[in-house]
């Protein structure tokens, strides 16, 4: 029988999705169940394993997953350098102030960038996954409240939000959209399953 070390590879290395600990518990059968402290005694032997190598094993929101380290973005970003899309200015804003002001309605985004916000705009940014409505503002109308997901947290490589950096008062929006541009780039080569980002 192979080694727990091998398994937990295996099944990491096939999985389209970051995995829990109880998600990777339920791989074995009940008499070969292996204890969660021996578990993540054995994810840290694997991600030590491959040190210096072109994969690495990391933990986000959502669990652990094999993906491709930043060091070698230059060659690997190459694969999907023809379709590289860009996100526009005005969404990368209006992530920022969802990510740094959650839960914000879609009034109160308005209202700090000083324009409408386009519906694709949002709509882009649900369909990535990377936010979500989370309940609504008491106010005449009920507007939705919109906070980001897990997998906005997994696509950055972040198992929180406190692993964001501090919002300065000096920072304003562009400073703060192109940070997460630059992270877009860095993060779209890092996920052996990463997808292609979409027009913004």
């Amino acid at each position: 029988m192979p080694t727990l070390k091998a398994i937990l590879e295996a099944v990491l290395l096939a999985a389209e999705e970051p995995l829990e600990l109880d998600r990777l518990l339920e791989v074995f059968p009940e008499s070969e169940r292996p204890r969660r402290e021996e578990l993540r005694a054995t994810l840290a032997e694997l991600a030590g394993s491959y040190e210096g190598r072109g994969v690495e094993l990391i933990e986000v929101a959502s669990g652990f997953r094999l993906q491709v380290p930043k060091t070698f973005s230059p060659w690997v970003s190459r694969l999907w350098e023809a379709r590289n899309s860009s996100y526009s200015r005005a969404l990368l804003e209006t992530l920022a102030l969802i990510v740094y002001r959650q839960p914000i309605t879609r009034g109160e985004i308005e209202a700090v960038r000083g324009v409408s916000l386009s519906g694709g705009i949002m709509k882009t940014l649900q369909e990535r996954g990377w936010i979500k409505v989370v309940g609504h503002r008491e106010v005449p109308g009920r507007p939705a409240l919109y906070a980001t997901t897990h997998a906005f947290l997994d696509y950055f490589n972040l198992k929180g939000l406190s692993e964001l950096p501090p919002l300065a008062a000096a920072r304003d929006l562009e400073h703060i959209g192109a940070e997460l541009d630059r992270r877009l780039l860095a993060a779209s080569s890092d996920s052996l399953t990463a997808t292609e980002p979409s027009d913004g």
